[in-house]
């Protein structure tokens, strides 16, 4: 018999606790009571693998970056595309819900389980820098406090890669590590159906069916900002930096898309998206540097992504973000989209980090989870045009410089 994907579980769960939730309006102190804190206990294993995650997988995506001292011009116009685009991604995803805001669905998600250590003090901008760097190694760890978290794994994976053969040591431990994290999410994500049940029936219990409407709401708005981002910043700069027709680009990339779409991972499809951008005219040495790179540190989606679910859960809480809530989420979504894990729920686990850093209560996490699988699939197709349209505009500026460029398979 052939197993059902977590996926399919994930789903399933969530039809079911909103059955659960309409039949059980009734009974709000038994679920309160039985089936809540089993959520919380998920959800306690969410919070408890976030720092290590965070930490290792940003200093691994930055070790992944190693060849790119032996591309020399290639792989930093590379690295500059991705982190512009990424920044447009991360002002879409903000702006766009908060100017939509008074039109947004409320779910009334109960904050009193939040602890104070990751609420977001109003502080100015200068404040907000100044906190970002850490006095030491550990209060960060053991406070969640994500914003230094990410400091301290810039400053120790950058590090790893300027001392070179001296560092391989830490490299290795830093990589085997980063596995071993990525192996226990995957244990704490064969939960997630379970977590999500025991979290979303509350929400349904409190709110009723009108819970979908929600979803429905968040979906659109998350779709709407891939349809703009792509129609705008991919096709201005196919059009005017790759010098190649937006329509003869996504009509290229087609195939590429749709397998993106149906399989939910810019990984496996990084053979069709080489094949796509080869019939568009890129080098086939530069398309295999440019995807590989971009498949590993590039997720305009996710960066858009939740800067969207942030204002909307906000939205849902009744939280007025502040600039510098605003600047958190940003700076946070921009970094964590660079570390996405390449496995299942690893947005998840990163959408609670970018909650905890402006002060969102992560309760809502469970909450966003029960539709993540759908939006997963717009946000990969983000990523493989975004990686597509990069090695377009790089063959156009430096293909004939490269057309023997080989990049190290070390």
């Amino acid at each position: 018999m052939k197993k059902i994907s977590l996926t399919a579980q994930i789903g399933i769960a969530l039809v079911l606790a909103v059955v659960a939730g309409v039949l059980l309006r009734n009974q709000a102190d038994f679920v309160n009571e039985y089936i809540k804190p089993i959520g919380t206990i998920f959800l306690n294993l969410l919070k408890f693998i976030v720092v290590p995650l965070v930490l290792l997988s940003i200093m691994a995506g930055i070790l992944s970056m190693n060849d790119i001292t032996k591309v020399g011009k290639l792989g930093l116009r590379t690295v500059i595309y991705f982190m512009v685009t990424t920044i447009f991604a991360v002002v879409l995803g903000l702006v766009v819900p908060t100017l939509l805001k008074s039109f947004l669905p409320v779910i009334h998600i109960s904050t009193a389980t939040v602890p104070t250590a990751i609420e977001t003090p109003k502080l100015s901008v200068m404040d907000q820098l100044v906190n970002m760097v850490p006095d030491n190694i550990l209060t960060p760890v053991s406070s969640m406090t994500m914003m230094q978290v990410i400091v301290i794994a810039l400053f120790f994976g950058i590090a790893m890669v300027h001392i070179g053969e001296k560092g391989e040591m830490a490299r290795k431990v830093t990589l085997s590590f980063n596995d071993v994290v990525g192996k226990i999410l995957e244990y704490i994500m064969a939960l997630a159906p379970i977590g999500v049940f025991c979290m979303l029936t509350p929400v349904v219990v409190d709110n009723g069916p009108s819970v979908l409407g929600s979803y429905a709401a968040l979906l659109a708005l998350a779709y709407f900002c891939f349809v703009v981002h792509a129609g705008l910043v991919y096709s201005s700069a196919v059009g005017f930096l790759g010098g190649l027709s937006p329509i003869k680009f996504f009509k290229g990339m087609q195939s590429a898309l749709l397998f993106a779409f149906s399989s939910d991972s810019s990984v496996a499809t990084l053979p069709y998206t080489m094949q796509c951008t080869e019939k568009l005219g890129v080098n086939k040495d530069i398309g295999r540097f440019v995807l590989s790179l971009g498949a590993t540190i590039n997720m305009d989606g996710v960066a858009i992504y939740l800067g969207v679910v942030s204002v909307f859960m906000a939205n849902c809480c009744g939280i007025d973000l502040t600039m510098s809530q605003y600047m958190a989420i940003a700076f946070a979504s921009t970094v964590a989209s660079i570390g996405t894990p390449g496995i299942p729920g690893g947005s998840l686990a990163l959408m609670a980090m970018v909650f905890a850093s402006a002060g969102i209560p992560v309760e809502c996490v469970a909450v966003a989870a029960g539709i993540d699988r759908i939006i997963d699939m717009g946000r990969t197709v983000m990523s493989v045009t975004g990686d597509a349209s990069c090695a377009v505009v790089m063959q156009k500026h430096l293909g004939k410089k490269f057309c023997n460029f080989a990049p190290s398979k070390e």
